[in-house]
């Protein structure tokens, strides 16, 4: 919702039944969101409290903070996409406000704006096959992806990112505990989209790209570039900015990129031929990491081995050689591998 759009669904706290009804008639959001002289939010009235505040007798010219929610459910600003959806499907309302530290309101999430992005013709791949080793006994009986955040899967959560970005037809790559995981997002339905499965041989693990030549084999049609992104990632990323950032340059592949720093705990000795150049004192090093997102060209599958594992940093390297462009998409929103259980703690809001 643009800042104009904002302001149209805005009243002032003093406002009229009456003047609130015109606030929904033009902002076409069936909400009115009242405000203080500070830009503090308090009260919120859909179009069904005026209704039953006129059917109850009151007159136009009443308050019409009397009929509002004064306590309305709200969410941080910057709040997820996918969090925002689930807490209007768990509440059955159709608009949150978004707040600042301060309780001031900077923007609001309809139901239309959070899942009515036009359907994008791309498909995306999900990487859920490993046996995530690293988070020990807690993948014993449950697949990593299928570890909860927030009341949710890792994976409805990125299921639900992608949903609300306009990609309707995704599939998931299954391995380890692959039943598991297909009962749990089913067809997909209820998510909004198609969920269709990418099955490796258990005993034979194909790696983060072997499976891409399984989707090679069933969509052989494919003419949009293919998203594909691990099925551990607690990631807020707007797939259709990474797709025209790749369409833009004509990259065959297009990396998403995430900017990690390293402090050296020590002074760091600079030297050449055993003379010391300089020193510096624990310095800060800045990397571009890998963010386990990508945009794909179809004909890029074309270059994986059959039947043989493979990974994406591996394809990256054969685009390389073939000299083909390759391209990098920074992500500048929070960013989780959740591949520890650190991460996970850190992903499920724990210190």
């Amino acid at each position: 919702m643009t800042a104009r759009d904002l302001r149209a669904a805005c009243a002032p706290t003093t406002a009229t039944i009456r003047e609130a009804l015109e606030v929904v008639d033009r902002s076409a959001t069936l909400v009115c969101l009242l405000v203080d002289d500070a830009g503090r939010l308090t009260g919120l009235l859909t179009d069904g409290d005026l209704r039953r505040a006129v059917l109850k007798g009151s007159s136009l010219e009443d308050p019409a903070l009397e009929h509002a929610t004064r306590s309305p459910h709200v969410v941080p600003a910057g709040s997820p996409r996918a969090l925002v959806l689930d807490l209007m499907q768990a509440l059955r309302i159709s608009a949150v406000p978004a707040l600042d530290g301060t309780g001031v309101l900077v923007g609001l999430h309809t139901l239309s704006d959070v899942v009515g992005s036009p359907p994008l013709p791309n498909v995306a791949v999900v990487m859920a096959g490993g046996r995530g080793t690293r988070l020990g006994h807690l993948t014993k009986d449950t697949p990593k992806p299928l570890m909860t955040v927030a009341g949710r899967s890792i994976l409805e959560w990125i299921v639900l990112g992608l949903v609300g970005n306009g990609i309707r037809d995704i599939y998931v790559s299954v391995n380890y505990l692959a039943h598991q995981i297909e009962e749990h997002l089913g067809d997909g339905s209820r998510l909004g989209c198609t969920v269709r499965y990418l099955r490796e041989a258990p005993d034979r693990p194909l790696g983060t790209a072997g499976s891409l030549t399984l989707l090679r084999e069933e969509r052989p049609d494919l003419a949009a570039p293919v998203l594909v992104m691990n099925g551990d990632l607690m990631v807020e990323f707007d797939a259709g900015d990474l797709l025209d950032a790749h369409r833009r340059t004509g990259a065959v592949l297009t990396v998403a990129t995430r900017t990690y720093q390293h402090e050296v705990p020590f002074g760091v000795v600079e030297s050449t031929g055993g003379r010391v150049t300089g020193v510096s004192e624990k310095p800060t090093l800045t990397f571009d990491i890998n963010a386990a997102v990508y945009a794909v060209e179809p004909r890029a599958l074309a270059w994986l081995p059959e039947g043989e594992p493979s990974t994406m940093p591996g394809l990256v390297e054969t685009c390389l050689e073939r000299e083909e462009p390759v391209t990098a998409w920074p992500i500048q929103s929070e960013w989780i591998d959740v591949g520890t259980p650190k991460d996970l703690a850190r992903a499920k809001g724990h210190p």
